[in-house]
């Protein structure tokens, strides 16, 4: 068994594209298949090799690795002797209408209440017409003629499907300047890598019924082959995810500091019935089916996607982080906050909290208490211990528990009202800072 997860680098993944390779990637593991990556690139005019190697780092980054990879773009002898084999055929035949003529017919057919399919009248082409066109400065573009059926099959996620080919134009799989479409170059592909399970997004449905007619034209066995097609995103209030993607990119939740762990176990079990639960890719691919995907569009949902980020923060070791952390940054510090992050980002704050010069809000009416905490701060060395031993003195002193007694301390040292055990944090900002803040 093979899968294949296709890309094109014409931009950077999104958590939309995430999802796909992660449930490619998964069923991987789970089967024992290979996992191929494959760079559709024939977008000659978007594609970019920085977006290439972007995506091979963000796949790196979330722990999924390919056992094979290869570049349309040094496939083009295959696709040219693909489409002769299509045109030997009378399967691929040449077309030369105007996208204003297109539109045109395609607005009759409407008023007339009819499908706006092409109408295949370049099929009456003669030879003699053609050269004509091509004497006048016109060259073709090729579209593939499809059969009358229902391609019918039984999606691993969706259930029972049928395309109705007559409802559908002839796809154009080679434009006019010779260079091929998607459409064509992905089913040459699959045929020539051996790709046995396609596993993608909902939209690609009616482009599935497409396929199978030329993967057949070709001459593949599609009985042997299988397709998933994963319902798309919405955002919270049900609305296309779509539009918002490109603030959801791999590279922008990095930055924000998203946690790869957190990401794949969300994205692992979005639109199931099991809950997410922070696990690593092993574990997720173990209990992973594609049958227990919900046949509904999955609600992508901020919020559970930061509880696990909280989950694999506070439960990350120091080695975990340590390059992704402020310049000198110790073990002690990063045990110390990582139980108040959310995002790693974070952790810039609380490192300016213990060893920057932040400056502590006025607190009316406080002047009295603070100077009397300040009398009896302890003398350094400080520990673990020091917040206790130095609270009791304060509380004998003023006779002041509970939140007012701690709270105020709390402000004055951090400049906020929550945040990291102060045990812990008091030792990290050292007598002289935490004298000049009470100060």
């Amino acid at each position: 068994m093979k899968v294949r997860f296709a890309p094109s680098p014409t931009g950077y993944l999104h958590v939309g594209n995430a999802r796909i390779a992660l449930a490619n990637a998964l069923f991987a593991k789970h089967a024992g298949a290979k996992f191929l990556l494959r760079l559709d690139d024939t977008d000659i005019e978007r594609s970019r090799p920085e977006y290439e190697e972007a995506i091979r780092q963000d796949l790196a980054w979330l722990g999924i690795g390919w056992d094979e990879t290869f570049r349309q773009a040094d496939r083009t002898a295959a696709y040219e002797a693909a489409a002769d084999r299509l045109r030997a055929a009378g399967r691929l035949y040449p077309c030369f209408e105007s996208e204003e003529e297109l539109n045109a017919k395609r607005e009759q057919r409407r008023k007339r209440g009819l499908a706006p399919v092409y109408d295949r009248a370049m099929l009456k082409l003669t030879a003699e017409q053609r050269a004509q066109a091509e004497a006048g400065g016109k060259r073709p573009y090729w579209r593939f003629r499809m059969t009358d059926a229902e391609i019918r099959w039984k999606d691993l996620v969706l259930g029972e499907r049928v395309v109705k080919l007559p409802t559908v134009s002839d796809p154009v799989l080679i434009r006019a300047d010779g260079t091929p479409l998607y459409t064509f170059t992905s089913v040459v592909d699959d045929i020539f890598a051996g790709v046995s399970h396609i596993i993608r997004g909902e939209d690609h449905v009616t482009n599935t019924g497409v396929q199978i007619d030329i993967f057949r034209a070709l001459g593949a066995d599609t009985a042997k082959m299988r397709f998933a097609h994963l319902p798309l995103l919405v955002d919270q209030d049900g609305g296309k995810l779509s539009k918002r993607l490109e603030g959801l990119s791999l590279r922008s939740l990095r930055q924000d500091g998203l946690e790869p762990s957190a990401i794949t176990s969300y994205l692992a079990r979005l639109g199931s019935s099991q809950s997410p639960e922070l696990l690593p890719l092993e574990k997720l691919a173990e209990g992973y089916e594609l049958g227990k995907i919900s046949r509904s569009a999955a609600r992508f949902d901020m919020t559970q996607l930061l509880r696990l980020n909280r989950q694999a923060l506070h439960a990350a070791p120091f080695e975990a982080v340590r390059d992704r952390l402020p310049a000198g940054a110790t073990e002690a510090f990063w045990l110390a906050v990582r139980g108040n992050l959310d995002l790693l980002t974070e952790a810039r704050h609380w490192w300016d909290v213990v060893g920057g010069d932040i400056v502590p809000p006025v607190q009316d009416g406080e002047g009295p208490f603070l100077a009397t905490a300040l009398q009896h701060l302890p003398p350094a060395p400080w520990d673990g211990q020091t917040w206790g031993a130095w609270t009791r003195a304060v509380k004998d002193a003023t006779g002041r528990s509970g939140r007012p007694l701690f709270q105020p301390l709390r402000l004055a040292l951090t400049g906020e009202t929550h945040g990291p055990e102060l045990a812990l944090l008091l030792p990290l900002i050292g007598a002289e800072r935490a004298a000049a803040r009470l100060k």
